[in-house]
Parts: structure tokens; C-alpha cells; sequence
């Protein structure tokens, strides 16, 4: 009965229609633009409405929702809702039964209007059966009880031993299994990802098992797998953040969205690089039923599949070459003055001859000077990491600079044995085996974001990829987090390398998943915090980097480049972001059509953004994950720890969710069978 009271009393939202329709900019305008772009136009660091980044999510102060990315709902900048009321509620149910008498036409693709409020419960679960929104109701209830949250692992496991196995496996895939796992395999996710399609959603597959190991297992492990055999040497200029500390060993800390790999051993990567490649047959498999017409573009044509560079080999080489990333920063620093990564220095090679000149003749030091990565602009790496990704390179014997007093060579990475750079070279491999792999079946490459003290090292393996692999269309998309206060920089650093270098560059923004983590590691081990200080500076950051991208995209429009070369994925559950992102879009002229711009949220989790979005045109995504029952426990206890966070949310969800149910129950839909006609962009 209560429930039947809180169903009466919800009331539909009237959908609100946001135009598309954009503003050109005038031809002079235009040429002057093109005319900077291609001079120098990389090193502007100005952002299209910057003011609004801050302005359009004021409200809550403090650090804890950071990761959350949940705000209070408030008059957005792009459109400001209506009231709701019964006659609103009377109009909707009219439009939307006008909707059901005159469907789009057979054979072509049916767009609605967009609700930028995210307040229309009928687009946003008209892909669900009626059984399924009473499923979703349920899974958030229990997502709201803290008690049951907090103890969620220990009560699925009691779960498991007193019903068996086979009523455990009824019992989830009726609650959590079933609505945030898309199935067990390859074969039995295909109706998921068909009904998604249909809807005008595309899939990001992700293998979701997880080994279900102890605190005490896990610390044994990243212990082990991150100190060379040569020992952990920390040497003169050595940073604390690249050496493993044991009090941080179980990357799980304070981790609840993002899925963490412990090494074990050689041939566990190699099996999950097979996992990977079948995750691409997945999505291909799923694409080849999309019309070509309609699969093609240079960057969300297809589906998309996630990967975790720690699942390809031993953290400990990420580790290292991470630290030679930054200690080859602060040696370029020392010598020129100024921050940043080495190309945001513009120096040449003649700069470095100076540099050097008083070296005299020196064999080492003209050798050096041939190996460095340069342009017609100055430097973009001291060192050949093309040949690091490409060939049978020694790391042990590449990471070396001249000591610009003595002329010795003194390595900036501590001597590697052979074993662990045969390592090194297998975890290469395994990328460029899995990247190849995608590029032949046209699905594209997602590579996660981790810890801050890996992440140097992912990032420019990443790029070296891209840089590879991204000549005609993105394939590979590097992750950035933007709760970290050097996202913007180097976001602007790695669209410029991708410019002079000239590959397709790849993004997915992200707000972070380490946040609480990070930030207690840098105050134990003593170095810098690398996060932003409160949720609203990192929601600048993250719109200040999208108004960065876009505000390229928009330069190589309006200098009839392909802008198409640059592509970024949206990947947010906060709306005041994606609003944020869609009016952008609007001001400066890029369309959904444009395929520059997607967005992208988990299955089970914020669906009256996703679906709205992909059945307005706009590139939407769903990240899927599957995988047998019994192995994603972890997985599933993760989602309801992090829905545990994001109450707001969820509150607007089971308000939309009980508004849906009670318009079914009172026009008698209860067996209501969804049937989409809509193509993904």
C-alpha cells in the first residue's frame, strides 16, 4: 500500500524541447582565427565560457562530493524548466500519445526533443519492460539503506551459502546482477546491446570479473610485482610517489568505481589481453547488424571497448617509467627554466647545442642530441618513444641524459634486469596486439585512468599508440581525469603533440575515481596533493578542458579542417555538466551530426541522461559490463557502494522511475513490451 500511495503521488514532468540551431561565426571572424590557429594557434590557452564553468554549479562546498560529481538541481544556464502541474502532466500524455499514432516512417531513424531538465521519466525508460523499472525501484531502495550498503559483500556471500548456488544466481540476476550487468558472455549480452541500439545507445564492453582476494593477498602482491629483483633503489633525485609503500599497497582503498588489477604473474596477462580481444569481437559483432551508412565517422561510428594498462603487465615497469617522465620534466625545467611537459618548452635543437656548448666535442652528448623528437616548432621528446612502443629498445640504455656540467651520461632510471625488460616488452606487445586488433575490426580502444603514479607512464604509452594507430580516424582514447589540478595542461599538452605529430587525438573526460586515495597518499608519503581542493574547482577544470577542445574543434571548422581530429567522450552522470557540454556545442556551431562530441554513463545508472540523449541524435554511450554471476560480486558491490554516494541522485531516480510505473498502471501498459526505431548517430 505505501508503495501504491508513493506511486499516486508522483506527477510527470512536461518535456521541455531545446533547439539545436547555432550561431556562425562571421567570415572575418573566421579567417583571423584560421590564420592564428595555424601559426601558433596551439598555444593559446583561452576557453569558450569559462564563466559558466563555475556559474552553472554553485550550491555545495567541500571535497566529499568531488568524486560524487551529484549537485542539487538548480536553473541551469542552458534552459530553465517549467513547473509541473496537472496541466503539464495532461500535455505530455497527449504529445506522447500523438507520438504513438504518427511513428517516424518506416526506414528511417525517429529523433525526439531533447528535455534538457532530464525530467521526462517516458524518454527516459521507454527501453524498459514494466518488470525492470519495479527491479530498478527496488535495487535503489536498497542502494539508499546505508547499513545494508556498507555490508553489501558480507550479506550477498551469506546469501550465496544459504540458498545455493542456483537460487543465488535467480536472486541476483532478479535484483543488482540484472540491472547493472548486461549478462553472462558474448552470446547472452546480444539482446541487451540490439535493445540499446534500437534505443539509439552504443555499448563500451567491459569483462567485469574481479578476483575477490584479501587485503593481506593484494598488499602481497603490488609489494612483489612493484620493487625490481635489483631491489627498491631510490637514488639522488629519486620522488617518493614512483616507489610503492606498503601502506598503500591495496589499490582498493577508498576505491569504489573503478576496478583495480593485482599482478600475478605473466600468463594472467596474457589471459587478459584474450578477455580484451573478445570484448572487441563483442562489440564487433553487435556493430556489423548497424547499416554502414550509419556506422561510419572518424570516431563513435562503432562501439567501444575499456582497458586497463595494469592488466597487461607488471606495475612496477609503469612505476619507473613514470618517474622518468617527471624526472626528465624537472631536468628540462632546471636547464631552461619554466613547467610543464618537455614540448610546452619550445626549444630546438640549436637551444640544446647551446645548452651544451661548453661540453666541448662529446660523443654521448652529440648521440643524444640525434635520438631527440623534434619539429620545425622545437622539441617534443628528449627521448625516441616511438622506438620504445615500435621496437626492441632497452629502457636501461634509452632513459640517459648528459649532466650539462660533467657531459656524463647518468640514467634517469634505475638498471633494469633483463627479465623485467623482457617484461616490459611483453606488456607492449600485448597493447599493440590488442590496438591492432580494434583498428581491424573498426571498434575502438578506451585506456582508463589510474593512480596519479602511474598515470605518466600510461599517458604517454597512450599517445605513442594514438600517434601510431590514429592516422586516418581515433582508435585509441586516452582517459583524464579532471578532479587532478594538471589535467588542463595536459590535456592542451597532448592536443598539440597530436597536431604537430598529426594523429587523431582521443579523449574521454572523467571526474576521478582515486580522489580520497590519492590525496591521503601524498600527506603520508609527502609530496604534493595532487587533487583540486573542492568539488567546484574541479568541475571548472573539467569544463574548462572540454571548452579547450571544443574550441579547437570549432578553429579547424572554420578553417575547413577535419574536425573530426579531435574527439572527446563526455563520460559524466552529472547533468549540470552535460548541459554544460551540450550548450557549448550549441554556441559554437558543433552538432551532434558534427561525430566530435559523445557522451557516455554506466548501465543501470543514470538512464534518464543516456537515453534522452541518444534518442535526440546526440552520440550516447552505455558502459556495459558482463561476466558469470559468481565472479562479479565485486563489481556489483562496488555500484551499490558508489550509488551509496550519489543520494541526490538517486532520489531524482526512483521520483522518475515511480512516476513511469503509475502512467503504465493507469493507461494499463503493465505488460508493455519496449520496441525502439531509433539509429545510433
Amino acid at each position: 500500500m505505501a508503495l501504491l500511495r508513493s506511486l499516486s503521488a508522483q506527477r510527470t514532468a512536461i518535456s521541455l524541447v531545446y533547439g539545436r540551431n547555432s550561431s556562425k561565426s562571421s567570415n572575418s571572424v573566421a579567417v583571423a582565427a584560421c590564420r592564428s590557429f595555424h601559426q601558433r594557434g596551439t598555444r593559446s590557452t583561452s576557453t569558450v565560457g569559462e564563466g559558466a564553468a563555475s556559474e552553472s554549479t554553485r550550491g555545495v562546498n567541500g571535497a566529499r562530493f568531488l568524486h560524487s560529481g551529484e549537485r542539487p538541481l538548480q536553473a541551469s544556464a542552458v534552459v530553465q524548466p517549467e513547473l509541473v502541474s496537472g496541466e503539464t502532466v495532461k500535455r505530455s500524455t497527449k504529445q506522447e500519445s500523438s507520438q504513438e499514432r504518427n511513428p517516424s516512417p518506416a526506414g528511417s531513424p525517429q529523433r525526439d526533443p531533447l528535455d534538457v531538465s532530464f525530467n521526462d521519466p517516458i524518454a527516459a525508460f521507454k527501453s524498459k519492460t514494466t518488470g525492470e523499472l519495479i527491479r530498478a525501484y527496488l535495487v535503489y531502495m536498497i542502494c539508499s539503506s546505508e547499513k545494508l550498503v556498507e555490508h553489501n559483500m558480507t550479506l550477498m556471500k551469506l546469501a550465496r551459502n544459504l540458498l545455493g548456488q542456483k537460487l543465488f544466481v535467480l536472486l541476483m540476476k532478479s535484483s543488482f546482477y540484472g540491472h547493472f550487468v548486461a549478462g553472462e558472455n558474448r552470446h547472452t549480452i546480444v539482446p541487451a546491446l540490439e535493445r540499446l541500439r534500437s534505443f539509439g545507445v552504443k555499448p563500451i564492453l567491459d569483462y567485469s570479473v574481479e578476483e575477490d582476494i584479501t587485503q593481506e593477498e593484494a598488499e602481497k602482491r603490488e609489494v612483489e610485482s612493484s620493487v625490481s629483483s635489483a631491489g627498491d633503489k631510490k637514488e639522488e633525485g629519486s620522488m617518493p610517489q614512483y616507489h610503492v609503500d606498503k601502506s598503500f599497497a591495496d589499490r582498493r582503498y577508498k576505491v569504489s568505481s573503478a576496478r583495480t588489477y593485482f599482478y600475478l604473474n605473466e600468463a594472467t596477462c596474457e589471459r587478459n589481453m584474450e578477455i580484451f580481444i573478445k570484448c572487441l569481437e563483442a562489440v564487433s559483432d553487435d556493430d556489423r547488424k548497424v547499416p554502414r551508412a550509419v556506422a561510419t565517422g572518424a570516431t563513435f561510428g562503432t562501439g567501444i571497448t575499456a582497458i586497463k594498462l595494469t592488466a597487461l603487465g607488471r606495475p612496477q615497469l609503469l612505476l619507473q617509467l613514470s618517474e622518468v617522465i617527471m624526472r626528465t620534466r624537472k631536468y628540462m625545467e632546471d636547464m631552461v627554466g619554466g613547467q610543464g611537459n618537455v614540448l610546452t618548452h619550445h626549444k630546438t635543437i640549436k637551444d640544446l647545442e647551446k645548452y651544451y656548448a661548453t661540453l666541448g666535442d662529446n660523443k654521448d652528448v652529440k648521440e643524444f642530441l640525434n635520438n631527440v623528437t623534434s619539429d620545425k616548432e622545437g622539441i617534443l621528446h628528449l627521448f625516441p618513444w616511438s622506438g620504445i612502443v615500435d621496437e626492441d629498445s632497452q629502457l636501461s640504455d634509452t632513459f640517459r641524459v648528459p649532466d650539462p656540467q660533467t657531459g656524463q651520461m647518468r640514467r634517469l632510471i634505475s638498471q633494469i634486469p633483463p627479465k623485467e625488460e623482457e617484461m616490459f616488452r611483453n606488456m607492449i606487445r600485448r597493447l599493440n596486439t590488442i590496438v591492432k586488433a580494434a583498428a581491424d575490426l573498426d571498434v575502438r580502444i578506451m585506456v582508463d585512468a589510474e593512480q596519479t603514479y602511474f598515470q605518466p607512464a600510461i599517458s604517454r604509452i597512450t599517445l605513442e599508440m594514438m600517434r601510431k594507430y590514429n592516422k586516418d580516424k581515433a582508435i585509441v582514447f586516452n582517459t583524464y581525469q579532471c578532479y587532478l589540478r594538471e589535467t588542463f595542461r595536459e590535456v592542451n599538452t597532448d592536443l598539440e603533440q597530436a597536431k604537430r605529430q598529426n594523429f587523431y587525438f582521443g579523449a574521454k573526460l572523467v571526474r576521478g575515481a582515486y580522489m580520497d586515495q590519492e590525496r591521503d597518499r601524498a600527506k603520508s608519503l609527502g609530496y604534493p596533493d595532487p587533487v583540486n581542493p573542492t568539488f567546484e574547482a574541479t568541475t571548472e577544470m573539467y569544463h574548462k578542458t572540454l571548452s579547450e577542445c571544443l574550441r579547437r574543434i570549432k578553429l579547424m571548422k572554420d578553417c575547413d579542417d577535419d574536425a573530426r581530429k579531435i574527439g572527446i567522450m563526455v563520460a559524466s552522470h552529472n547533468e549540470d555538466t552535460v548541459r554544460f557540454a551540450i550548450q557549448q556545442m550549441k554556441e559554437i556551431g558543433i552538432s551532434p551530426e558534427d561525430k566530435v562530441i559523445c557522451f557516455g554513463q554506466l548501465l543501470g545508472m543514470c538512464d534518464y541522461i543516456t537515453f534522452p540523449l541518444g534518442q535526440a541524435g546526440y552520440s550516447a554511450y552505455k558502459y556495459i559490463p558482463y561476466g558469470p554471476v559468481e565472479e562479479v560480486l565485486p563489481y556489483l558491490s562496488r555500484r551499490a557502494q558508489e550509488n551509496k554516494g550519489v543520494l541526490k541522485k538517486i532520489k531524482k531516480e526512483k521520483r522518475l522511475l515511480l512516476s513511469e510505473i503509475r502512467r503504465r498502471l493507469m493507461r494499463g501498459q503493465l505488460f508493455y513490451k519496449p520496441k525502439g526505431n531509433y539509429v545510433p548517430i
